[in-house]
């Protein structure tokens, strides 16, 4: 009788694992957040973003077959290590689409009528009542949205912006007829999107072209008061160069979701007003993150039975191409 093959699991995603009915021929082990990746037979590891699998990591689990990473990015795992050692690796993407769209809408209106300060204004005890320029910001129709990358979370974005009566410009490596079309938006160079755009949303993968792509010469060549909007990867923007231009005005506002070394973020900008700060909650909705579960479990347990992964990123065996970023 075949002995059922050992996977690691994120301790984190332990609530989904206990709600899963494990196949027979699979034998899960819970990975601790702060636990190494232990060397042993396993042959498949599901991870959260923040864990790194490089290849020293690999090199521990030598039966490795998948790493079937627990959201749409993949920037943790060294592909060249991974393709190098025959291994599978997948996403998720699809699933944290419509989360993702939504929460950057909530940070572009957030950033436009200035709602954090809004708030904290009426838990001090201290606001005097209403005032015609008291905390005014920025209406959104008529105003153009500025869409970096335009994959699945970049189209979503850009469509709902007809539902606030704004064109849209986005700069992506192909061109997107569902945006032209659904939004009547307009494919342009990045250079002209930044100095047209009154909100930039970022929707770009990071790989070692889009690693500080916003940066301070990206900055300087915005719109004067326009606003960034941050969904993506945290490296996608120059965080040292974004703070002057907050401070100086010369950028309305940013609102950003993530950052470069989450889950530190830069004093300089939680000591601004005009940034709107979360704590990486794109995906946060009950049915985003099941369903990124779900997702991540059916590529493990195809990766380990040596079957095509629902959503690769790079196919198992040595030579493989990466796979195209969606979102």
């Amino acid at each position: 009788m075949t002995s059922p093959a050992r996977v690691l699991v994120a301790e984190e995603l332990r609530y989904f694992l206990e709600g899963t009915t494990v196949p027979e021929d699979i034998d899960p082990t819970v990975l601790g957040a702060g636990d190494p990746v232990p060397e042993g037979p396993y042959v498949g590891l599901l991870p959260l973003l923040v864990r790194t699998v490089g290849a020293e990591e690999m090199d521990r689990l030598p039966q490795l077959r998948v790493i079937a990473n627990y959201g749409v990015g993949y920037d943790n795992v060294d592909l060249a290590a991974a393709r190098a050692r025959g291994i599978g690796v997948s996403n998720t993407p699809g699933a944290l689409t419509m989360a993702t769209a939504e929460m950057t809408w909530a940070l572009i209106l957030a950033a436009a009528r200035r709602l954090p300060e809004g708030e904290r204004l009426a838990r001090s005890g201290t606001w005097a009542g209403w005032h015609p320029t008291q905390l005014v910001g920025m209406g959104l129709d008529g105003r153009t949205l500025g869409v970096v990358g335009a994959g699945r979370i970049g189209t979503e974005v850009g469509l709902r912006a007809r539902a606030f009566d704004m064109g849209v410009l986005y700069w992506s490596r192909g061109r997107n007829r569902v945006l032209e079309r659904g939004a009547g938006a307009r494919r342009v160079e990045l250079d002209e999107l930044l100095a047209a755009a009154d909100v930039v949303s970022l929707h770009v993968a990071l790989t070692p072209e889009t690693a500080g792509l916003i940066d301070a010469a990206a900055l300087d060549a915005m719109k004067p008061g326009a606003i960034l909007v941050n969904t993506a990867r945290g490296a996608v923007v120059d965080e040292a160069a974004l703070v002057p231009a907050l401070a100086s005005g010369r950028l309305r506002a940013a609102a950003l979701d993530v950052y470069d070394d989450e889950p530190r973020i830069p004093a300089a900008l939680r000591g601004l007003d005009n940034v709107v700060l979360m704590p990486h909650l794109g995906s946060a909705t009950e049915r985003a993150r099941a369903g990124m579960w779900e997702i991540a479990w059916e590529n493990l347990l195809r990766g380990v039975r040596l079957q095509r992964l629902r959503d690769p990123v790079t196919e198992r065996g040595p030579g493989t191409a990466e796979a195209g970023e969606g979102a």
